[in-house]
């Protein structure tokens, strides 16, 4: 006499050498609502626990070859693929982790006029001063500050030393800061 561990393997058995739909239409209504129970009992909604129950089932489906009564009944390696797959969508969905009142994810304020002009009054004196360098030198602070290329990445791209690069990047600075000093909007000691 066999018990229902030993029919259900028999079932998945046929299941994966004939495509038996009766003995898949069996286990089916065996496991699938149970399943489905026990995601819930887990903390699933109804929704989300049928739709793991029936891609647990499709598994079964597709891939009853892999099963092996040696190893586990039929119960516990449905079980065990039912609790994957609600591990695996706990870990893709990390949106009830995110606290919408959070500040960092409010949007800022808008910016008080003054300060936006501040900014603009700045980019242009910048603009103005960078105008003033020589073009190679444009080109590096533009790599490096606009591009965010490493000194070492300029030196690869442009085939300059990478002495040579770091060297103009600081003859640059230099310059715009003679530059924007020598600027009478400019306040120095603010």
């Amino acid at each position: 006499m066999t018990g229902p561990r030993e029919e259900y393997a028999r079932l998945a058995t046929l299941v994966a050498e004939r495509r038996d739909r009766e003995a898949f239409a069996t286990l089916f209504d065996h496991f699938a609502p149970r399943i489905n129970g026990y995601l819930q009992r887990l903390g699933m909604d109804g929704g989300s626990a049928e739709d793991v129950a029936q891609e647990v089932m499709a598994v079964l489906w597709h891939k009853a070859h892999l099963f092996d009564p040696a190893k586990s009944s039929l119960a516990t390696w449905l079980f065990r693929i039912a609790r994957n797959r609600r591990i695996d969508g706990l870990r893709r969905d990390r949106s009830h982790l995110i606290d919408s009142d959070d500040p960092i994810l409010q949007p800022e304020g808008e910016e008080a006029a003054d300060v936006v002009m501040d900014a603009n009054n700045r980019d242009e004196r910048v603009r103005v001063a960078l105008a003033t360098l020589p073009a190679e030198q444009v080109e590096l602070i533009r790599l490096a500050f606009f591009v965010g290329l490493s000194h070492s990445q300029i030196a690869d791209q442009t085939g300059l030393p990478l002495g040579t690069v770091k060297s103009r990047i600081r003859l640059a600075f230099g310059r715009l800061r003679k530059a924007i000093e020598a600027d009478p909007r400019v306040d120095v000691d603010a």
